[in-house]
């Protein structure tokens, strides 16, 4: 299958490093492609930022899927605020899949409370609003920010590390939880480590995400077009957006 890997910030290394982690874990028949918008922000830090990367989303998206012969058999969206998933979810159909929704769904299989650790505090509100909307709000038990820029975690070492190992620790006994979630997809390449630290599931939201997206693509599942995710109706688009109308 073709799975179109989509950060939502303009960051290219962040990408890079995002498409190694979904390789990692993807299926030998699985064409990993990695994309960010044209514009947006170069990390996602607030909702402004969040703004932005959205419709950057929509805009890969619907580049994307132009094409039918080359379009992608999956979509997944590679930051933890699940930016534009509703309207890439309109834009075409095929399976599109957010890293929170995903990583909160493997969560809530592996035990019966999770914890999120995520980058700055400011943001926390974004995944608490994630929690209610995908209905995980009996299951995730604390949300906890580092602080840590996004950008930072591009160059992650051992202090920074030991810093999340921290957080986590903290949040499994503040919280009684049975599982840490990682709320960023920068902090994918730590997963592996963190989990042998902890003792407990430490999930990372994009290899659940690759993982969740090459299961309903082997199901023959697609999204639904009958109702609120139908085919956007066709408009005139202006200004930048306008190849990006129907």
């Amino acid at each position: 299958m073709k799975l179109l890997l989509v950060n939502p910030n303009t960051s290219p290394a962040m990408t890079a490093g995002i498409a190694q982690a979904a390789r990692d874990v993807s299926g030998g028949g699985t064409q990993i492609v990695a994309v960010n918008p044209s514009f947006g922000p170069l990390s996602i830090e607030g909702q402004y930022d969040e703004a932005f990367a959205a419709a950057g989303v929509a805009e890969q998206v619907r580049l994307a899927g132009a094409d039918l012969a080359t379009a992608p058999d999956a979509v997944v969206i590679a930051c933890f605020g699940d930016p534009g998933l509703d309207a890439a979810r309109e834009a075409t159909s095929a399976p599109v899949l957010g890293i929170a929704e995903a990583a909160f769904h493997a969560a809530a299989m592996l035990a019966t409370g999770f914890s999120v650790v995520t980058t700055m505090t400011r943001t926390c509100i974004i995944a608490e609003h994630l929690v209610h909307k995908y209905g995980f709000e009996r299951r995730c038990r604390g949300i906890h920010g580092t602080d840590i820029p996004v950008l930072a975690l591009e160059s992650a070492g051992p202090e920074m590390l030991a810093q999340i190992e921290a957080a986590a620790r903290e949040a499994l006994a503040r919280d009684r939880s049975g599982a840490i979630v990682l709320g960023c997809a920068g902090m994918a390449a730590l997963t592996r480590e963190l989990q042998q630290r902890l003792g407990v599931p430490v999930i990372d939201g994009v290899a659940a995400a690759v993982k969740f997206a090459e299961a309903l693509g082997a199901l023959g599942l697609r999204t639904s077009k009958l109702g609120d995710y139908a085919t956007p109706l066709p408009k005139r688009y202006t200004g930048w957006a306008q190849p990006l109308g129907w």
